[in-house]
């Protein structure tokens, strides 16, 4: 059994398939406090699903790509059942973790978006740097990045971890609201950094509160 927030159908909001129509499947529970969590609700709200009636739910939107994210979904069990029933189904599957846990056991096809925790996170002794280890060259790494500090530490991180090349992607994700996306550009612009900014899409196309979006 699995413990769902919600499952809703709409536009991917970020990594490289921002865009991109997809089914995503919000898994409840999360033991990182993020300062800047925008899914908070995801830590106790939620309902038992089977398996089975959890991949019924994201066929009914008749949608190839599906994003598995929470709260922080490597928390459940049963979320490799649903990984690999996904699979079996033709679909693409991502999975968004944040880091902390370790992602050996995500089947190899599975495209994995794998937040790097920065200072202004509040979280950042909780990484799990082997995880970059285990990176496949379709997976991507995500640095949310709040003020300078942040982005010093992440660019940081990309040089000493020697992540360009080793992954499909390297985003820097500016907080929304927080750091505009204009001067995390200009950082970028400056260092020639290997990375691509990532702006949260559904936070322009609908308010950024609003939910099951």
């Amino acid at each position: 059994m699995l413990t769902v927030t919600e499952i809703f159908y709409s536009i991917q909001g970020e990594s490289t398939r921002a865009g991109r129509l997809c089914v995503f499947v919000r898994l409840t529970a999360c033991d990182l406090r993020c300062s800047w969590c925008d899914t908070p609700y995801a830590f106790y709200e939620g309902r038992k699903m089977s398996v089975d009636d959890v991949v019924a739910e994201t066929e009914r939107h008749g949608c190839p790509l599906v994003e598995i994210t929470g709260g922080e979904p490597l928390l459940q069990e049963d979320v490799y059942e649903l990984m690999d029933r996904l699979l079996a189904t033709g679909r693409t599957v991502l999975l968004e973790t944040g880091g902390h846990r370790p992602i050996a056991r995500v089947p190899a096809a599975v495209v994995k978006i794998v937040d790097v925790k920065c200072p202004g996170s509040g979280e950042a002794d909780r990484n799990d740097w082997t995880n970059l280890d285990r990176l496949s060259p379709h997976d991507e790494v995500k640095f949310v990045i709040k003020d300078r500090a942040d982005y010093d530490f992440a660019r940081g991180v990309v040089d000493e971890r020697r992540l360009a090349g080793r992954c499909a992607a390297i985003l820097f994700s500016p907080v929304h609201g927080v750091l505009e996306p204009k001067t995390l550009s200009e950082w970028m612009l400056a260092d020639r950094v290997p990375a691509r900014l990532q702006l949260q899409l559904h936070k322009y196309i609908w308010a950024p509160d609003t939910r099951g979006v």
